[in-house]
């Protein structure tokens, strides 16, 4: 069996849901004739923890562990949190906090520290990775990012032991959406793209989770188009088979309760972050005209919520119709999903298709979607008969008229379990020739 060494960032405890993509990898790897071993921060100070995701870790599993070394505490003191106050992803970057000291951290984030906040990392976990590569013998060296820190971890590594490289972007680098807005340098960006350039020239192959993102990536650096593949980030099925915490099968439950009047309540419910700039503005004021007709209407928010859509929320109030669920351990989470009437879910851009989307896919649910100009999303959803897409500034009033008639082909999103597309990885890793 071969040994493959995985870098990524986040591990369980840590509840990051960027880490549920490696963790399935990981686990179904062994069957196609890899043997990993996981290489880590010692600990993740920004996430949330979901202490059941390390009942998903096999025994058998080597994993080592390097000290993170990260700068949020001191960002905490900078703009006066508290030192057990959460940080909340999605107030970070939010531009409706007009603070010269939040204004000024955010500035320093996307200035200095290079090419993200976890950079600090780097200087434990080259050490650390040199030890483990020392004892044991590898056949190959994959990093996930973002934290993009993890691709200079995984390129050090693999020029000094002369291995073969493989990182994995679950989102662009350089160029991803909030940096479109930001205040950086040039020095700033042109350092960021010197590594980002230095590290898909000596990759053995590039994994990115969208086609879209992909092809973007092969205009900027076509040297990579025939090294690069596309993994779509994909659902547990395994997940969906379980029984949810309260004894009944995910599967049962129709998303509708019935009210005091006898009215169904239809529940919409968005999961994972979401930030200034996935703002459905006429999501909420469709609504609010829903609601004055007549239908009742509840909306759960999973995960964090940016300044400037609550504000949005209260603007159309329906504050008495929303409830903030913050973080939920991953199961839990699947049960609002599947005790849900509609799925909501924002692209950032014409590149993003969400990892939700694929869990949302899973479930079973009707779709509401919003992306400028996301053809790959679009497609995907239609292809399934899941669901319907928007633009930000249309109204959504056709999908309430059609819901009823979206109910999502199982059969087309099989090829999303990721144990299938763990084979197609392996596949990938197999092909490089040393």
């Amino acid at each position: 069996m071969k040994k493959l060494l995985f870098i990524t960032y986040f591990w369980p405890p840590s509840g990051k849901a960027t880490l549920h993509w490696p963790l399935k990898i990981i686990k179904h790897l062994p069957e196609n004739n890899w043997q990993p071993t996981v290489l880590t921060a010692e600990e993740d100070t920004f996430s949330h923890k979901d202490e059941s995701l390390l009942q998903e870790i096999s025994p058998d599993l080597k994993v080592f562990k390097a000290k993170a070394i990260e700068p949020f505490e001191i960002y905490k003191k900078f703009t006066g949190k508290k030192k057990n106050d959460p940080l909340i992803a999605s107030e970070t970057v939010s531009e409706e906090n007009q603070s010269f000291a939040h204004k000024l951290s955010v500035w320093i984030r996307f200035n200095l520290f290079i090419p993200d906040a976890r950079v600090g990392w780097y200087f434990s976990a080259v050490p650390e990775g040199k030890k483990i590569l020392n004892e044991f013998k590898f056949d190959a060296i994959v990093s996930l990012g973002p934290p993009h820190t993890t691709h200079l971890v995984g390129f050090r590594l693999s020029k000094i032991f002369n291995l073969p490289f493989v990182p994995v972007l679950i989102d662009p680098w350089v160029d991803i959406v909030y940096y479109k807005t930001a205040r950086r340098s040039k020095s700033s960006v042109r350092f960021d793209n010197y590594l980002e350039k230095k590290i898909l020239s000596h990759a053995s192959r590039v994994i990115f989770v969208t086609k879209s993102t992909q092809e973007d990536y092969i205009k900027k650096y076509s040297f990579i188009k025939e090294k690069s593949y596309v993994l779509y980030w994909g659902f547990n099925e395994e997940n969906f088979q379980m029984e949810d915490l309260s004894g009944k099968a995910l599967a049962k439950t129709d998303g509708k309760w019935k009210m005091e009047d006898g009215k169904k309540e239809e529940v919409l419910v968005h999961a994972g972050n979401i930030f200034d700039y996935q703002n459905p503005k006429e999501l909420w004021k469709r609504i609010r005209k829903e609601i004055d007709g007549g239908r009742k209407f509840k909306l759960k928010f999973i995960g964090t919520v940016s300044p400037l859509i609550k504000k949005e929320v209260e603007k159309n109030n329906l504050s008495e119709v929303t409830e903030y669920l913050g973080f939920l351990p991953y199961l839990k989470m699947l049960e609002e999903l599947k005790k849900s009437t509609y799925l909501l879910v924002c692209t950032t851009e014409k590149r993003h298709v969400p990892g939700k989307l694929f869990e949302y896919l899973r479930a079973g649910k009707p779709i509401l979607a919003f992306g400028d100009d996301n053809e790959e999303v679009k497609n995907i959803i239609e292809e399934a008969n899941a669901g319907m897409i928007f633009k930000y500034d249309e109204d959504c009033n056709e999908f309430f008229k059609k819901a009823d008639s979206f109910h999502t082909d199982q059969n087309v999103i099989k090829k999303y379990d990721r144990k299938i597309i763990a084979e197609e990885f392996a596949h990938v890793i197999s092909s490089i020739q040393s």
